[in-house]
């Protein structure tokens, strides 16, 4: 048929051929394909990936030593129903993500990721406390006052 110009869209295969626009489709899915594969690939910037603040950065280099790096978690509980969790670590694990800046690292696993990708991991100095702690996650619906629970977006 002549309702779709484009190579991508071949009339038979559908059983009513869609108007104009839908054959655009085919190009950014074919794109799309080469994402999973290995190497350094453009991806989405905030996809599967943890900012660090400065102050986080700084706080880190302060108290880290050797290989050791800032390990996220997340964990079900709290009064939101999810909560961080940080600890400093030296073991890599096969389904973890690293993230890091200015030599600052934060490693968060796949499970967790999915909680907080896209969030920036911030370094808060209060007078009652210090703590690293998420913020502006965007998978986050509403967080607590104490900072360290949330809950998600369905």
């Amino acid at each position: 048929g002549s309702w779709c110009p484009a190579p991508l869209c071949r009339g038979p295969a559908l059983p009513r051929p869609p108007p104009g626009p839908a054959c655009a489709i085919g190009r950014p899915l074919r794109g799309a394909s080469s994402f999973s594969q290995a190497g350094p690939t453009e991806s989405d910037p905030s996809e599967g990936q943890v900012f660090l603040s400065e102050s986080c950065v700084k706080r880190l280099l302060e108290i880290t030593e050797g290989s050791e790096f800032l390990r996220l978690q997340v964990e079900g509980g709290g009064c939101s129903g999810f909560q961080y969790k940080f600890s400093l670590d030296t073991v890599i694990n096969p389904d973890d993500r690293q993230g890091q800046r200015g030599g600052a690292r934060v490693v968060v696993d796949v499970d967790s990721l999915a909680f907080v990708k896209g969030s920036m991991v911030d370094f808060s100095q209060e007078l009652i406390r210090s703590s690293f702690q998420v913020v502006s996650n965007p998978q986050a619906e509403k967080g607590c006052s104490c900072g360290t629970s949330f809950s998600v977006k369905f």
